[in-house]
């Protein structure tokens, strides 16, 4: 899920909702010292109203647990926005992934009632899946047993019922409950029917494997072209261009190399991606004209794949083109800057850092394009680029941009040290976390105290606490 502030609503940096909104570590340490009842009414309105550009890469969950905690926050509001009647409407995950995750982890922290709540929730809520995913690694065998047939009469017992219980068992993300249900020697009636449930969906994963869909062995470059074609030419459109790139490969010989080069130059798009893709894969020098013409075309399709062939491009001549291509203000631009970002050599961080400017300065803080130049700053360390990267740390609501920021910084700034890093071990990302215990400057007590307790909560992931306890250990030993 992909949105922009404005659709997500994304308050504005320097106030109290955006930094918690944006997940900062400056958010937290304002919520301590803000009026308990402001601090809990943002800290409910992001756990509410989601805030993240992207929830399968921002994390947010344990970052408002732990602020719930430590501001004896109650539980009232999450409950009520679990139980509206909405949730009935509107199933997606997105509405309630998070309230759930921050349930979890608090769960996790001993909190009895979001536990009771996470249960309650997989009984009868509509993203119940999740909840039960969040309880099959907090919950005890006992409670996750009791849950047994309330859950399983989510399934009448008919023929789509059954399909629809087979399908669950088969796609959960955490089997541990399905697993102690069917092994419930009170029930032998939900034992058998979840031992059928798991014996059917073992039978249908198996299947899927000797019946896999596309080409098979045998298929030429032609008929592999127009499987493409064909895929493109449905309702709905089913985008080939990657699965048919890659028979490609296991079919096409030094013979094909003509026919490939004039479907890459053709103007069917879903033939013309698929070459494209494949000669840019193996590097044929006469590529790079493709490509550029498919760049400039008039098909948003084509365009775009002529791109993303140039993205997967290794080697000498794509850099030499990229350098050629960087200064460009379209897509094949900022993808030759991102190749120069990521692979280029210390003389190539003056293109890096303009290609940098443009992106902000065009198109904000949330560029989608930002994130490999970023790091590229941070690689070819572009001390020049220390002001920008400090903006678009502090005005990005990307988390995950917000870290490859920061770990910019500590490359590129002499201040992240005693600045940006101590606010570092509170922000909510772990390896945000992970890149100021391993920077931010202990003459701040502020420091040492957050070093102590990370280096003790159960929930903290590992990669910060080795971070953290070697940082306290060269302090002793200091």
């Amino acid at each position: 899920m992909f949105a922009s502030p404005i659709e997500t609503g994304i308050a504005p940096s320097g106030s109290l909702l955006g930094l918690l909104q944006r997940g900062r570590g400056d958010g937290w340490l304002h919520a301590l010292a803000a009026p308990r009842a402001q601090a809990v009414a943002a800290l409910e309105q992001c756990v509410l109203h989601d805030p993240r550009q992207d929830w399968r890469l921002e994390h947010r969950s344990l970052y408002y647990a732990r602020l719930y905690v430590e501001l004896d926050a109650g539980l009232d509001g999450i409950a009520a926005h679990l139980a509206d009647p909405e949730d009935a409407l509107r199933d997606e995950e997105e509405r309630t992934g998070l309230a759930l995750s921050v349930l979890g982890h608090l769960a996790s922290y001993g909190n009895a009632e979001a536990l009771r709540l996470l249960r309650r929730y997989a009984i009868e809520g509509a993203n119940w899946r999740w909840a039960l995913d969040e309880l099959a690694v907090r919950d005890d065998d006992a409670g996750l047993r009791a849950l047994g047939p309330e859950i399983l009469a989510r399934f009448p017992a008919t023929e789509e019922g059954e399909a629809a219980l087979t399908a669950a068992v088969r796609d959960s993300f955490e089997p541990r409950p399905w697993h102690i249900w069917a092994a419930d020697p009170a029930r032998p009636g939900q034992r058998a029917r979840l031992e059928r449930a798991l014996e059917d969906g073992d039978f249908d994963r198996w299947q899927r494997q000797l019946r896999p869909p596309g080409p098979q062995p045998g298929w030429s470059v032609r008929a592999v072209l127009d499987w493409a074609r064909e895929g493109y030419e449905q309702t709905p459109r089913q985008w080939r261009e990657a699965p048919a790139a890659r028979c490609l490969a296991a079919v096409a010989g030094p013979e094909d190399r003509p026919e490939l080069l004039a479907a890459a130059a053709g103007d069917q798009p879903a033939a013309r991606a698929a070459a494209l893709r494949h000669l840019a894969e193996r590097g044929d020098p006469e590529v790079f004209p493709l490509i550029r013409a498919g760049a400039a075309a008039a098909d948003p399709d084509i365009a775009r794949s002529a791109v993303t062939a140039f993205s997967r491009m290794r080697g000498p001549a794509a850099l030499a083109h990229a350098r050629r291509w960087a200064p460009r203000q379209d897509e094949l631009g900022a993808c030759a800057a991102a190749m120069l970002a990521e692979r280029g050599e210390v003389s190539d961080a003056p293109l890096v850092l303009t290609a940098l400017l443009r992106a902000v300065r065009t198109h904000g803080s949330d560029a989608r394009e930002l994130r490999p130049l970023v790091e590229g700053a941070g690689r070819l360390a572009v001390t020049s680029a220390a002001p920008v990267l400090r903006h678009i740390y502090r005005e990005t609501s990307s988390s995950h941009l917000r870290g490859h920021a920061a770990r910019a910084l500590a490359a590129t700034d002499p201040s992240f040290a005693a600045g940006f890093a101590i606010e570092c071990l509170w922000d909510c990302e772990e390896d945000t976390r992970e890149v100021a215990a391993r920077f931010a400057t202990t003459v701040d007590s502020r420091v040492v105290e957050r070093l102590r307790r990370l280096a003790t909560d159960p929930a903290e992931r590992a990669g910060v606490q080795t971070a953290v306890r070697g940082r306290l250990a060269d302090r002793a030993v200091g």
